[in-house]
């Protein structure tokens, strides 16, 4: 399989190239040039097969001209070699944990993949390979940790300084080894605004093998897909036979992306929800029609806070860039911080189920959305220990409980370096590495 670009030169490249690009030339995103659907034989056997095996069926279209089977067997086996289970929340409403990874968030497993899949494909060459990537949040430790001493690759995160909760700034400084945390002073979109200026300086890379691990790059965002078929196979068990709706908390769209990926790949779900906080670009554009942009707002859930979503063209892709077929599929709804925390609050009251507030914007969206006649599951991101202020704040005694079970995690000491938003900043950095 070849991948397109969106841009306007449709430049096509094999995975190779698009991984370690990251970015096409005229700086667009990747996408497969198509999207396999998976037989009838496989859906009639998902229920009986495991994580390891649904994601070998997932992605060997994608990469089979790249890897041998046995190649991404190994990988797999490795990058899904913690359990994402469904469990019940209340009634028809169900949870698919994403957070049992290193981390504590769903991106260990497109960071794990990413780094088994460069380190396999790794090109012959003399420049310094940089895997530069923003975080929002919780980004920056799952490729902390996916590539921590991956040989002849360093890794540079930048975070907006002051705007991660310290459990997750602390798992991206205290690596040290070849893992570089930046803070910068500015916003997400900052962060991300500088790694898109890398990618497209020419000059800087004819010195520095300059990718991302962001989910712009694609090699993070395939196996993605995967937690999509896991979740409706474990539906399959318990939903008896109602139809399917699946809330995903979104803020650069690339989680709900893979989820409409698997779903042109057969996956059978009704239809999607994108439960965003108020950083509302996608809300407003699919009631209006118009895509506007706006600078990021801080809120409790800020791995969520992107003001300009870097995977909306692809997803929008999918529909052909045809905004009545993606609203047939597609719906959106907005999450406040007090919505936040009074769901964090009655949902662990009455169901004895602690949120951190990504999912608290999940379950809210699914619970707006859902009809009687469907079942459903929102995805659930981050371990709640990640936000442990806002728990407090909400539920003290459940904190505490967090502290005294993760003390470790917050008194490790990282060391991290600090930086303007000017990109001059960041090159003379790469350059110097």
């Amino acid at each position: 399989m070849h991948f397109k670009s969106l841009g306007t030169n449709q430049q096509t490249v094999s995975l190779s190239d698009a991984v370690f690009k990251g970015l096409a030339d005229d700086g667009s995103l990747f996408m497969p040039q198509e999207i396999p659907v998976l037989n009838k034989h496989f859906f009639e056997n998902l229920a009986q097969m495991s994580l390891p095996e649904i994601a070998f069926s997932v992605l060997k279209p994608f990469v089979k001209e790249d890897l041998s089977d046995a190649d991404l067997k190994e990988m797999v086996v490795s990058t899904f070699s913690f359990p994402i289970p469904l469990n019940a929340v209340n009634n028809d409403i169900y949870v698919l944990e994403l957070y049992h990874g290193p981390t504590q968030a769903f991106k260990d497993v497109g960071a794990r993949f990413l780094s088994r899949l460069m380190s396999r494909l790794h090109p012959v060459t003399d420049k310094k390979m940089v895997v530069l990537t923003a975080t929002s949040g919780d980004t920056g430790g799952a490729v902390a940790h996916g590539f921590y001493k991956v040989p002849g690759i360093d890794v540079v995160v930048l975070y907006p300084k002051g705007k991660v909760s310290p459990y997750q700034e602390n798992q991206m400084t205290s690596l040290g080894h070849n893992i570089h945390a930046i803070a910068v002073d500015g916003t997400f979109d900052d962060c991300q605004r500088l790694v898109k200026q890398a990618f497209n300086d020419r000059n800087l890379r004819q010195d520095v093998a300059v990718t991302s691990a962001n989910s712009i790059n694609l090699g993070r965002l395939l196996p993605q897909m995967v937690y999509y078929f896991q979740g409706v196979a474990r539906m399959m068990e318990k939903n008896g036979g109602k139809a399917l709706v699946v809330c995903v908390p979104s803020g650069n769209f690339g989680n709900i992306t893979a989820a409409v990926m698997a779903h042109k790949m057969g996956l059978p779900v009704k239809r999607f929800v994108a439960a965003t906080n108020v950083n509302d670009v996608v809300p407003r554009f699919l009631d209006s029609g118009n895509y506007d942009p706006r600078q990021s707002i801080v809120t409790l859930a800020n791995a969520m806070d992107v003001g300009d979503p870097s995977n909306w063209p692809r997803l929008f892709e999918l529909y052909q860039n045809d905004t009545d077929k993606m609203k047939k599929e597609v719906v959106a709804t907005v999450v406040n911080d007090q919505e936040i925390k009074e769901t964090i609050q009655s949902v662990f009251t009455a169901h004895n189920y602690l949120l951190d507030p990504h999912s608290a914007t999940g379950y809210l969206g699914l619970s707006r959305q859902m009809k009687s006649d469907e079942s459903g599951f929102f995805v659930s991101t981050a371990h709640p220990v990640k936000f442990l202020e806002t728990i407090d704040s909400v539920l003290p005694s459940e904190a505490q409980k967090l502290r005294d079970e993760f003390g470790d995690a917050f008194t490790a000491k990282g060391t991290h370096e600090s930086m303007g938003n000017s990109y001059k900043s960041l090159k003379e950095y790469l350059m110097n590495l």
